[in-house]
């Protein structure tokens, strides 16, 4: 089970939360705190594997407690959730290494996909010596992936990109609109529009599957 502690000044909002990540399988909430300095108190009292921490804390803003916690030893996650749009705050949670960033307010869903993905780079087993293209996806720098999904076209959402990435990289062979449909939960016609996105932009490679009949299947698989 992955731990974890909910970050967030509002009680009603942290329930809400608990609640939302114990749907979620493999994950367990083993705390919550209203403030920065208790954060840090109960992530040396927990030890959880992820904190989801608000920005906007009564005693602190959240990217100083993430950099108190670092200060501290502690090398727990840091999934931020937050209403705060600015560049800087987005910046700042970048430099600080957090594994998401997720604005308020949200659906069950959209925390869903992010625990999920996070579940899987967390189960991920990279081995003892590594190639560079495994190193650039430990470092979250995968061609298809969050780094290809910085500007994306007109009708494409980044969080949906992000799971077509995802299912394109685990896929043992190559992926089909259809079968990449079906594994993030979108339309077929979805599917190929972010698939043949990432054609376009380099970041994976399709082939054609002639049958015996009908026009040749195209199938997609990650550079």
């Amino acid at each position: 089970m992955i731990r974890v502690l909910v970050v967030d000044d509002d009680f009603m909002v942290a329930r809400i939360h608990r609640g939302f990540v114990e749907r979620v399988d493999g994950f367990e909430v083993v705390g919550t705190a209203p403030t920065g300095d208790e954060a840090l108190t109960l992530v040396g009292s927990l030890q959880p594997d992820l904190v989801l921490l608000d920005l906007y804390l009564p005693d602190a803003f959240g990217l100083d407690v993430v950099t108190r916690l670092r200060a501290a030893g502690h090398t727990c996650d840091v999934l931020v959730i937050t209403a705060a749009k600015e560049a800087d705050a987005v910046r700042g949670a970048v430099r600080q290494g957090v594994v998401g960033y997720l604005l308020k307010p949200f659906t069950f869903a959209d925390l869903e996909q992010r625990l999920q993905t996070y579940a899987a780079e967390r189960a991920r087993d990279l081995g003892d010596e590594l190639t560079q293209e495994q190193i650039d996806a430990a470092f979250g720098s995968p061609t298809v992936g969050r780094a290809a999904v910085a500007l994306l076209p007109k009708g494409l959402s980044t969080e949906t990109a992000e799971a077509v990435g995802t299912a394109l990289r685990e896929a043992p062979d190559t992926l089909s609109a259809t079968e990449c449909a079906e594994a993030v939960g979108i339309s077929r016609v979805s599917a190929r529009r972010y698939l043949e996105y990432f054609v376009a932009s380099g970041r994976a490679d399709v082939t054609l599957r002639y049958g015996s009949t009908g026009r040749p299947e195209r199938r997609y698989r990650a550079r």
